[in-house]
């Protein structure tokens, strides 16, 4: 062992910082070779040396730190680019129609009259980016290996759709349908990328801004997931993710990087549009975003590819010997940059290169026009190939381009790098002949000085046209295009679900547990049974789905190379290269990315898959509601649970683990279709008709949402002629009172049906009262089914007026009808207006907190006793019983003790 002085404290950030020195005579002779280096050439010639040094150690595999950026340079040097194999002159004419078109198609929104907008900004300087990738690189559906999946930015759609309208995919009917998608029906156009809207052109939704990225991600580890379990051959699928730098900043966009690294995702590329602008100003106006985003994703271990400056640079940077000129770039901050594309080329002369008197000399032979016009790498067709090429060509890691850009670049000096551009809709008359001249495009001055302006075609036998269709061809159709060329799958018999049905007999089984039965046996079907994809966030065991491990297996693409801890237990943890499970860590929404990619499989691989996505039902919804409405814009299915639920089912673990509400929140997707069963034989029906729904014949494009528990409980067996029927639909009659005279009805859901069954027994021996009980299993869908009722009556008054299911179902009951259940009372009243009886509810309104179950019932007075009472407090409304055994109840059952409540039921994992 080295003494503390022959240790020397040279390395942080890679290495350990106490390394010892065995050769000090050798290292000092490297010092003295450094200090020679930047005395005799100086500190910039020393810095390239080392730099390459840095760069020789990698090539040795000797272990050096990472560096966390690089100099604010292209990465792929000029002698480095690829061969460009296109025809760039027609390419070029192919872009300025397209951004012609894109433009006006906005302009012609925001006409009066209209006014429905757009925007115009980010297309234009992201133009180029996509163009490279539809010439060159996205692979279409027919390609025959299954094409690639591109995350087109949102707010570039506008673009998009100006390509498809030159390739004849859209009229011009429809581009002047564009945000107008009901008044224009059926030639509107969604604002941005919809599936939902537009099922044959879009693929994948990506605004809210933040979802592409973590989707994408999701999508290309989906994609490596469905190869490994032998589903589809999505090996030379490819998955592109176009993003705006402002959004970076979104926790989704930079919350996963790591998993796309650890997997060796080298079948995403994420195109990185650094105009250096939010909506509002500059992203980092101070800073560099461009550095910033290459140390995130050097550090999380993605391929960095920078392309920040175009060819007419290259002459500049080949003189910049002393790197006087790479020093200026790399300490200029965006504010300057941002500054500089809307100024003059004498502005450019003075305050960037008139400084030092080197740089002068570069720029001494050049026109303020020509240095005006020295470029941003993004807009330069060249070099974002050489990057494409790179990023589909590397191994091993996922790869991020960072392209610098102008936003609302041609657009002319009142759009371009300006701060209010993203809000800009609207092209004036000398707006448009300075972007017409730009552009190069044969549209005469009166087409632009009375009306709308004018879209433009440069004819469909124009060579632009045919060289568009030549390279779609090559590349195997047209992108973006959605299209289902799925199956309906064989689906399990009765038999599958004979053993839920049955019941649990003197065993107690909680909810939660129930469906993990009948999963397991749906997942023996020698048809369906590989179609089902388990998720979970981290918590497998808690759901009591460890029995999984070792049939099932955890997916890891590396298998799993360690001895488990727990490897002689006979549920012990087993990871495999094809496993069945994929259990994304604490992250709910790296959870329901996977849900996404894997219900929407069907459309984009034509292979269904079947999502069963676990969750603590608070955290599902309330966390990551967008993505579920991302869900159902992609016109995802699956089965979402929301386990561990309720209010004050979930002992111990208080206000941030109470979920009271997320059938309410549920209820807002119209895609979703939410049930909350008290009894395993429910959730057979429901689980066997959602199979039907979603992957049946003519499948709906929605996705279920179970609420289930973990209160222990005997599960009953199926009654004798049950009503299928009400289950699915909503609420049935579960049991009608045997006692009593007084009638009255309980609905209940959930949890709450043996609160309700207890109430039943007690209002009939104590207070002469016949109760039916009826199990509501989805307030949500009695309300969606009233709803629509009503819109049909209201607009059919002619017509034979429609009832209401749930008033059909509770007519000519008897007494009024009280619900309870473990919700707050807003669930449950979604129903009101539509009960024939009088109608009140019992809820759990306000915040959960830790305590027994007994006394979380009794504080927010849904227990069995205080269910007596709401139904006394009814009778007595109604003249039914005097008013006087309200008090009586109250005492009787200490209903304002909590303690007197007892601790209630136990059990269940939290």
């Amino acid at each position: 062992m080295a003494s503390g002085s022959d240790r020397n404290p040279i390395i942080i950030g890679g290495l350990p910082s106490q390394v010892p020195d065995f050769d000090p005579e050798e290292t000092q002779e490297w010092l003295d070779s450094l200090d020679a280096a930047v005395d005799e050439r100086g500190r910039e010639r020393a810095r390239y040396l080392m730099l390459r040094l840095i760069e020789r150690a990698r090539e040795k595999r000797v272990a050096v730190p990472e560096m966390r950026s690089t100099d604010y340079v292209n990465t792929i040097a000029t002698k480095d680019e690829p061969f460009f194999p296109g025809n760039e002159e027609i390419e070029r004419k192919i872009l300025n129609a397209t951004r012609w078109n894109a433009a006006v198609m906005v302009s012609r929104a925001q006409r009066p009259g209209v006014g429905v907008g757009g925007h115009i900004a980010t297309f234009a300087s992201s133009a180029s980016l996509y163009d490279v990738g539809f010439n060159h690189f996205f692979r279409g559906k027919d390609h025959g290996d299954g094409g690639d999946q591109v995350f087109f930015q949102g707010h570039a759609s506008p673009g998009i759709y100006a390509r498809a309208f030159l390739l004849d995919r859209l009229t011009e009917e429809q581009l002047d349908g564009f945000r107008q998608e009901k008044s224009k029906a059926p030639n509107g156009l969604s604002s941005y990328p919809h599936p939902r809207s537009m099922p044959d052109f879009w693929e994948f939704p990506t605004v809210s801004m933040g979802l592409g990225p973590i989707s994408a991600i999701y999508q290309a580890r989906m994609n490596r997931y469905m190869h490994a379990r032998g589903i589809a051959d999505t090996s030379n699928c490819h998955v592109w993710a176009f993003l705006g730098d402002g959004e970076m900043d979104e926790p989704e966009s930079l919350g996963q990087l790591s998993l796309a690294a650890r997997e060796g995702l080298d079948n995403l590329t994420f195109v990185v549009n650094c105009n250096l602008q939010r909506l509002d100003g500059p992203v980092r106006g101070n800073g560099k975003i461009i550095q910033e985003l290459e140390s995130y994703f050097r550090g999380a271990g993605w391929n960095v590819i920078k392309v920040i400056w175009d060819r007419s640079w290259d002459p500049l940077l080949a003189q910049d010997r002393d790197g006087v000129l790479v020093n200026k770039l790399n300490t200029t901050p965006d504010g300057q940059f941002q500054t500089y594309a809307t100024e003059t080329g004498a502005y450019i002369r003075e305050h960037f290169f008139g400084g030092d008197h080197r740089l002068r000399k570069m720029v001494e032979n050049m026109t303020d026009e020509q240095i005006l016009h020295l470029g941003r790498g993004g807009h330069d067709h060249r070099k974002v190939y050489a990057a494409y090429k790179a990023a589909r060509e590397h191994k091993g890691q996922p790869t991020v381009i960072l392209a610098q850009t102008v936003k609302g670049w041609t657009l002319g000096p009142n759009f371009e790098g300006r701060n209010a551009t993203h809000q800009m809709k609207k092209l004036t008359v000398e707006d448009l002949k300075r972007f017409r001249d730009r552009l190069h495009l044969p549209i005469p001055d009166k087409d632009l000085e009375s009306g709308l302006p004018p879209y433009y075609h440069p004819g469909r036998d124009s060579e632009e046209i045919q060289y568009m269709h030549d390279r779609r061809r090559e590349l195997g159709g047209y992108v973006p295009t959605r299209v289902d060329r799925s199956k309906p799958l064989v689906l399990p018999g009765e038999k599958t679900y004979a053993t839920v049905r049955k019941g649990s007999g003197q065993q107690k089984v909680a909810t939660t547990m129930a469906f993990v039965r009948l999963l397991k046996d749906l997942m023996r079907d020698k048809e369906i049974g590989k179609r089902f994809v388990l998720i979970a966030p981290d918590e497998y065991r808690t759901f009591g789905m460890d029995s999984f491990f070792p049939t099932a297996k955890i997916y890891n693409p590396l298998g799993q190379t360690y001895e488990s801890v727990d490897r002689e237990l006979l549920l012990a943890y087993k990871e495999s290269p094809n496993g069945q499970m994929l259990h994304d860590g604490i992250s709910e929404a790296g959870c329901t990315a996977s849900l996404i990619a894997a219900g929407s499989a069907y459309a984009t691989h034509g292979e269904p898959l079947i999502p069963v996505y676990v969750f603590y039902s608070m955290f599902g919804f309330q966390r990551t509601g967008d993505q579920f409405w991302q869900m159902a814009d992609q016109l995802a299915r699956g089965f979402v649970l929301g386990a561990t639920a309720g209010r004050t089912t979930l002992t111990g673990e208080g206000l941030q683990h109470a979920d009271g509400h997320s059938q309410l929140l549920a209820s807002t997707n119209p895609a979703c279709v939410a049930y909350d069963p008290a009894f395993g034989f429910e959730i057979a029906h429901i689980v066997r008709d959602g199979l039907r729904r979603m992957y049946g014949e003519n499948a709906e494009d929605v996705f279920y949402y179970m609420t289930v528990y973990n209160e222990p409980i005997q599960q009953p067996a199926e009654p004798e002629n049950v009503d299928r029927e009400g289950i699915l639909k909503g609420l049935y009659r579960y049991k009608q009172a045997e006692a009593g005279e007084i009638p009255a009805q309980i609905l209940a859901s959930g949890v709450a049906v043996p609160w309700a069954l207890d109430a039943q027994r007690i209002l009939a021996e104590e207070w002469n009262v016949r109760a039916d009980v009826w199990s509501a299993t989805s307030w949500n869908e009695l309300r969606r089914d009233a709803v629509a009722a009503e819109e049909h009556n209201l607009l059919h008054p002619e017509e034979e007026q429609r009832v209401p299911y749930v008033t059909r179902a509770l007519q000519g009951t008897e007494g009024p009808v009280l619900a309870v259940s473990d919700w707050m009372r807003s669930v449950p009243d979604q129903i009101a207006r539509w009960v024939p009886n009088r109608y009140q509810s019992l809820g759990t309104d306000g915040f959960g907190f830790a305590d027994t179950r007994g006394a979380a019932r009794r504080f927010f007075h849904i227990d069995a006793e205080s269910i007596v009472l709401g139904v006394l407090t009814e009778l007595a409304r109604d003249g039914k019983v005097d008013r006087s055994v309200l008090k009586q109840a109250l005492d009787r059952y200490q209903l304002l003790d909590v303690t007197a409540a007892g601790p209630g039921p136990e059990g269940g994992d939290a």
